[in-house]
């Protein structure tokens, strides 16, 4: 037997556990995401996310309950919308109200569920197209889903301060459109503007550092190929879309 055949295999250095990039995406994000990026993988972090959120929501509606969760959103409509609200005969508009009161908590919950998912889909394939088509870096989709993923961990810290304030404020004072002061829009009515209220809104301090985040991950998956201000341009791309996308709509059935 020839030395080659016996030689031994070094072994390969093993990846993070799931426990050290969740505290990593806070403290190492640099070194995280390069072992992201060798390893990707998001079902830790989905988990996370889903899990926070439908937490939140059912405490939501228990707490405030849905009724009043309605009736605080059609208090935040444009003056033009409350106005086509009350111009409806009477016995239509208490069907429309107890059908929102029933209907509100299927799509609370399908959103906490399938909503994250679904936008790591959407943000994923517009970082990818930013990243590989427009820079030629060397990245995969699979990368760049688990890269949005992982970067999207700051929501669950979110999601527990919002349980927080659910929990101090009397229920009535709760705002469940912008339950945290972490944005311009907190201070904003957003009856005034709706679309630059959608935008002041989206302006959240999780949101931004999710996006930074998110470019920490492309740079260590595109290597020398990108920039890290490439990377934060590819990271803004598709949330930018979908602000523009939320403030025209608000814009339009104001």
């Amino acid at each position: 037997m020839t030395p080659e055949a016996t030689a031994t295999v070094d072994p390969q250095p093993q990846g993070m556990s799931a426990l050290a990039r969740i505290t990593g995406v806070f403290f190492e994000p640099g070194v995280t995401f390069q072992d992201i990026a060798k390893k990707p993988g998001f079902l830790v972090p989905m988990l996370l996310v889903i899990l926070s959120g439908l937490v939140f929501t059912a405490l939501m509606g228990q707490r405030v309950g849905w009724d009043r969760v309605v009736q605080q959103r059609q208090e935040m409509m444009s003056a033009s919308m409350q106005q086509r609200m009350a111009q409806m005969p009477a016995e239509q508009r208490e069907q429309q109200e107890r059908l929102q009161v029933k209907v509100t908590p299927v799509f609370s919950y399908l959103a906490a569920a399938a909503g994250p998912p679904f936008f790591w889909l959407i943000s994923a394939a517009l970082s990818l197209l930013v990243v590989k088509v427009i820079m030629s870096a060397p990245v995969t989709f699979k990368q760049v889903y688990s890269i949005v993923a992982w970067a999207a961990i700051p929501v669950v810290v979110q999601s527990i301060l919002k349980i927080v304030v659910l929990f101090l404020k009397k229920p009535e004072d709760f705002n469940v459109m912008n339950p945290l002061a972490f944005n311009p829009g907190a201070f904003m009515d957003p009856k005034s503007s709706p679309g630059l209220y959608v935008i002041a809104v989206s302006l959240d301090i999780f949101i931004i550092w999710a996006l930074v985040l998110t470019a920490i991950g492309l740079k260590a998956a595109g290597g020398k190929r990108i920039s890290f201000g490439g990377a934060l341009a590819a990271a803004i791309t598709p949330f930018a879309f979908f602000v523009l996308l939320g403030a025209g709509a608000a814009a339009a059935f104001s």
